[in-house]
């Protein structure tokens, strides 16, 4: 690869804060999951305690299987930016895309992102789970305030 395919991704495109809560808080979550194990048993609990035990585990699970079919079988590595970091870069925008459109049933237009981040084999089964995800995220956002959970007190701009 050139030097400049490499960093493309990760090249800023916007502020978190001009983002819809959707979108931002899907770049959080995809930050918190790379970041460590411990980050990753935060989402878990953050899931819990607004959907309960049974759901919360059901979203942390397709959560989980969209970052690791993302990690593994990316056309080529996802980009990001630090958790703290206020901008975010193209790969997550992309990512921040995806699950909007997964959250609002543009079944269609989430496929097609998914064929940019993922095999084209895969992208259906990327689709399931960004649906399954961003409706998640579609229920916190208008349920909640964002600030009242652990997670997002500390990370959202």
């Amino acid at each position: 690869m050139r030097p400049s395919q490499i960093s493309r991704g990760g090249a800023p495109v916007g502020f978190l804060s001009e983002l819809d809560p959707i979108e931002s808080t899907a770049i959080t979550y995809l930050r918190l999951w790379c970041q460590s194990l411990e980050a990753q048993d935060a989402i878990a609990r953050d899931f819990e305690i607004v959907f309960g035990q049974t759901r919360g585990k059901e979203i942390t699970d397709s959560f989980e299987a969209l970052c690791k079919l993302c990690v593994e079988n990316g056309r080529r590595p996802l980009m990001r930016h630090g958790l703290e970091c206020k901008c975010f870069g193209a790969d997550e925008s992309c990512f921040a895309n995806f699950i909007g459109y997964a959250s609002e049933g543009a079944r269609e237009d989430a496929l097609m992102i998914a064929m940019t981040i993922v095999q084209p084999e895969k992208a259906h089964i990327l689709a399931a789970l960004a649906e399954d995800f961003g409706l998640a995220l579609r229920d916190i956002t208008s349920k909640c305030r964002l600030s009242d959970y652990p997670l997002h007190g500390q990370t959202l701009h």
